[in-house]
């Protein structure tokens, strides 16, 4: 169950582009290994955020199979560096065969470990910065992401509406009802932080964009 009605879903997917048959394979394999991964309207999204952005460093919380940075690698320059974090040892597995079989096996870079842990040690500055590891952790990540993103920069942040149960108690899943809080804490933050200018997007499982001003 994602946010929108089914059919605004199943139109906007209708009319997107498919994509190329390698990420077609990955996108195949993620639905029958359950293996979460970006929605195909949110990856178009993604897609036309880094054609707008034209980043050179891109940096990314939660690896997965390697699809997400896979999409974004094929929407940017050949000069544009991904490095990546996961803490899941048999998703860096199947990432780097996935990102070794591709052609932009030397623009992504994986980092094995907890984010929380690596992201400290991260020295340089990032253009674009997509947040999909644990939605409960995202406030922790955007603030160590937000200080070595550049002036001008973007933070994505994804599934920031989880099942809409952030946006209604109705919805909410009482397993789940730690992490709805801290994504609501989270959207709170960066709705009102100084300096940055955010929205939160309706699609997927919902998007939050955040600019860093000049």
């Amino acid at each position: 169950m994602n946010i929108n009605e089914e059919y605004i879903e199943e139109y906007i997917r209708s009319i997107t582009p498919q994509n190329c048959p390698y990420l077609t394979k990955l996108e195949i394999y993620a639905k029958e290994h359950h293996v979460p991964i970006i929605e195909p309207e949110t990856a178009q999204l993604i897609k036309v955020l880094l054609k707008l952005n034209k980043p050179n460093n891109i940096l990314e919380v939660g690896t997965a199979i390697g699809y997400s940075a896979l999409i974004m690698a094929e929407a940017t320059s050949e000069d544009t560096i991904i490095t990546t974090i996961e803490r899941n040892e048999s998703m860096i597995e199947l990432a780097n065969k996935n990102i070794s079989h591709s052609a932009y096996k030397d623009r992504i870079r994986i980092i094995g470990g907890d984010a929380q842990e690596v992201l400290p040690h991260l020295n340089g500055t990032y253009d674009f910065i997509f947040l999909d590891g644990a939605k409960g952790q995202y406030l922790e990540f955007f603030k160590y992401c937000s200080s070595f993103l550049r002036k001008g920069g973007l933070i994505v942040s994804d599934n920031v509406l989880y099942k809409g149960m952030v946006a209604t108690d109705n919805l909410v899943v009482k397993r789940k009802k730690t992490i709805v809080t801290r994504l609501r804490t989270f959207l709170n933050y960066i709705n009102e932080l100084e300096g940055y200018t955010s929205c939160v997007i309706p699609i997927g499982d919902g998007v939050a964009l955040t600019y860093k001003e000049d």
